[in-house]
């Protein structure tokens, strides 16, 4: 059985692993019907329990899947979605996210989801996506009063966040307590939301004090980008990959997870088996979301959680490579 872990202070019970319906693996995307179906069925069985999409993921192609076989699938997982406001509709942002949330629960065929988050980077954006200021997000008439104003309804039962974007701005949000859960960017090359503060030598983006802020406001933890959108899962450059963090590109991030390969080798189990059994030994992450491609992608998370978190030695060698910015022979 996969354990359970409590989500903050919303009263879900979710599996430490959490099935990834976007892009990266991109399983309920690709229109292979039977496969998504054979992931979904699979996934249940093993005892994953949480199915995280968004409106923006194969621009609606993703939510019409789980649409289309939600309601004969058992158990019935709790299902996650998100809004991203467009720069077009940024004059109206209580609109842009109730249009948002209509559409997604039509696509879903739900009255209602367990987490409703918001997609868009704060503060400064990392690549070409809209973003959002904190006031935008906490002001009158802004994210977190619709919101509000929308599980008030009953439309969904938790509110969320993307904590992507500018470091400050994140833990501004998060410190509102405005929101029941975080997704938080946490993986073996950028370990540094669960830091107090980052080594002297760190070139990356510096996520510090972001999971210690959303402990202290009792706020559920959904982990994103496990596998650093691919490289730290499989040896070839990605063809495609968004980078989410500021201070890296595509190169450095397949030069930072080759250097992991080569420090940890094959003794704790495939590329994508370490990554994900580095992040499970982080405990103040309820859940952690594995872009899922196919079946394979799940048997992989089955070896990892069965096999536990990384033990001492491989995180002490994770941690050279943190402190030489990945330069450590």
């Amino acid at each position: 059985m996969m354990r359970k872990n409590l989500l903050g202070r919303t009263g879900f019970l979710v599996s430490e692993i959490a099935f990834g319906a976007g892009v990266t693996g991109g399983i309920l995307i690709k229109g292979d019907e039977t496969g998504a179906v054979r992931a979904l069925n699979r996934a249940l069985a093993v005892g994953i329990n949480w199915i995280d999409t968004a409106a923006l993921y194969g621009n609606g192609a993703s939510e019409a899947t789980i649409g289309r076989h939600i309601n004969s699938i058992a158990p019935q997982p709790y299902v996650s979605t998100k809004v991203r406001i467009e720069r077009d509709e940024m004059h109206d942002i209580p609109g842009a996210i109730e249009r948002s949330l209509t559409e997604s629960l039509k696509r879903l065929d739900l009255e209602r989801v367990a987490l409703f988050q918001l997609h868009n980077q704060l503060g400064e954006a990392v690549g070409d996506r809209p973003v959002l200021s904190p006031e935008q997000v906490l002001g009158p008439d802004g994210v977190a009063d619709t919101f509000d104003r929308l599980k008030e309804q009953g439309l969904f039962y938790a509110s969320g966040m993307t904590a992507t974007g500018e470091t400050s701005a994140i833990l501004e949000v998060i410190e509102s307590a405005r929101f029941d859960v975080a997704q938080v960017y946490y993986n073996a090359i950028n370990p540094s939301a669960g830091w107090s503060r980052a080594h002297k030598n760190w070139r990356a983006q510096d996520f510090s004090g972001i999971l210690s802020a959303c402990f202290r406001q009792n706020m559920g933890v959904l982990n994103i980008r496990i596998f650093a959108g691919g490289p730290l899962a499989k040896p070839a450059k990605p063809e495609r990959l968004a980078v989410l963090t500021a201070g890296t590109d595509v190169d450095n991030e397949v030069r930072c997870a080759a250097a992991v390969r080569a420090a940890l080798g094959t003794q704790y189990g495939s590329p994508a088996q370490v990554a994900l059994r580095f992040v499970l030994g982080n405990h103040d992450i309820t859940s952690r979301i594995i872009g899922v491609g196919d079946v394979r992608d799940l048997e992989e998370a089955v070896k990892a959680v069965e096999a536990g978190p990384l033990p001492k030695e491989a995180v002490e060698k994770l941690e050279r490579l943190w402190a030489t910015d990945f330069r450590v022979s």
